[in-house]
């Protein structure tokens, strides 16, 4: 299934309404611009409504590729979309920033991840929800708890406790910038 082909009025009719979870980053190019227009494509996206946009953070990279600060930021939208078709739009609004895979890990003009759908459990090929390791990462955390302080990753708990279970050192909230 990919987004250009999917029926998306069709299966916004068979969903009931989610709360979807998508992570965002970038730490190439213009970083702010990349997170800006991957909001714009979220936004844009049938069958979903931004309900809360997090600050931005500049966030220091986490594992072994030595690279540039990321920004990230977390975007909760409420949503008829299956979750198949939500992580089908974000790796679309990734390909429209040109993403490449190179390297696991490595630098990326944007990154969009579907963090949780509602209380969804799925495992398979194509998708995992929860995202298998946000409950590890402060660059998800800390965005998507100032964007919802009563959140809960299903199978770990509230958000604002595994906040405090984590290293946020290098999690840093950029005042200055605004996403629209």
């Amino acid at each position: 299934m990919t987004w250009n082909t999917v029926d998306v009025d069709t299966l916004s009719e068979m969903s009931p309404l989610r709360t979807a979870v998508f992570s965002l980053g970038s730490n190439i190019e213009d970083r702010f611009e990349h997170l800006q227009g991957a909001v714009n494509h979220l936004r844009a996206t049938p069958g979903m409504t931004i309900a809360a946009i997090s600050s931005v953070y500049e966030t220091t990279p986490v594992g072994p590729v030595e690279q540039a600060d990321f920004l990230n930021l977390v975007v909760i939208a409420d949503s008829t979309l299956a979750s198949t078709v939500m992580l089908e739009r974000a790796l679309a609004i990734e390909d429209a920033f040109e993403r490449v895979r190179l390297v696991p890990g490595g630098p990326r003009t944007v990154d969009v991840d579907l963090i949780a759908v509602g209380d969804r459990r799925i495992d398979n090929d194509f998708l995992t929800l929860p995202h298998p390791r946000a409950h590890e990462r402060g660059f998800v955390l800390v965005p998507w708890l100032e964007a919802d302080p009563y959140a809960t990753l299903v199978g770990h708990g509230p958000v604002a406790e595994l906040v405090r279970t984590v290293d946020v050192s290098g999690v840093r909230r950029r005042d200055d910038l605004r996403i629209e």
